[in-house]
């Protein structure tokens, strides 16, 4: 049995959106609402925590050597070892409401990344991508919460989950255009197993769900919609989950301690912390932004 170690107790709020660091071996995550961007160190087990002043929904390293975010209300660049933060296109003004969440790079190196109300009340979600020419793109709308990116190996098909709706969604998706076509729910997932949220891809074309409410990663089969495996992890709210280190096979999982009771707390007090779990499988790599 897979069994996760806590890494780091962080006591995140909101913790979210790992993305791993190939060539730096380096592990970026993000505490959302307090603004907060991290950088684990795997070899020495440090993490640094820049505070950015304000909301960051995600995080992906570029091919430059800088990082791409998604702020509240917009893109941006940041040279990691400067800080400097340079603006590269705002979206939604006109909805103050809302803000980013979870977004990742596809394997032609266009971010991905998605909206939703802070509040969690209306549907006014939207999925762009955002190439490194400036050209940004309205994919999905419509969306409450918009979480989990995922490929599949060949690159060919696009996973995504609005977590309200406990679907997880296929689509055609075109490398060339970066256009998603014909939508289909794959994976329906049962209410006792908890929210899905952020996801990943493993070589094999299965799928590592983070179990919001569910103290729980997830593995299922996208061609069947059956659940493989579900994986005991001490923390009530798990939010998503990225493979890294050396081969690729260790799956870092990030949780947050936003909105649990002193007794889940109780029960739970890891929450908020970065866990690993040491898998054997190995996972597809975090692509990078082309910028």
């Amino acid at each position: 049995m897979m069994s996760p170690e806590l890494l780091l107790d962080a006591r995140a709020d909101l913790g979210e959106g790992p993305a791993w660091d190939e060539v730096n071996q380096r592990l970026y995550w993000v505490d959302i609402r307090a603004g907060n961007l991290h950088s684990y160190q795997s070899e020495t087990g440090t993490d640094n925590c820049i505070n950015l002043g304000e909301k960051i929904g995600c995080v992906a390293p570029c091919q430059s050597g800088d990082l791409v975010l998604a702020l509240r209300d917009g893109f941006a660049s940041m040279n990691p070892n400067t800080q400097k933060l340079t603006r590269l296109a705002r979206v939604e003004e006109h909805l103050p409401g809302n803000r980013f969440n979870d977004g990742k790079c596809d394997p032609a190196g266009r971010f991905l990344a998605g909206t939703m109300d802070n509040a969690e009340k209306e549907a006014s979600g939207t999925l762009y991508s955002f190439s490194a020419e400036g050209v940004l793109k309205t994919l999905l709308t419509g969306l409450r919460i918009s979480n989990g990116l995922a490929w599949s190996p060949d690159h060919k098909t696009f996973y995504h989950i609005d977590t309200p709706s406990r679907q997880i969604t296929a689509f055609d998706y075109d490398l060339a255009s970066g256009e998603l076509e014909a939508p289909r729910t794959v994976i329906t997932i049962p209410s006792e197993l908890g929210w899905p949220d952020g996801m990943t891809t493993d070589s094999e074309g299965t799928l590592w769900v983070a179990m919001w409410g569910g103290a729980k990663i997830t593995r299922w089969n996208p061609g069947t919609g059956q659940l493989m495996e579900a994986i005991p992890v001490p923390a009530l709210n798990i939010t998503s989950c990225v493979f890294g280190g050396q081969n690729l096979t260790d799956l870092y999982i990030t949780s947050a301690c936003k909105g649990m009771s002193s007794e889940q707390l109780a029960k739970f007090p890891a929450s908020g912390g970065l866990f690993r779990i040491k898998t054997g499988i190995r996972g597809m790599p975090t692509f990078a932004f082309s910028g």
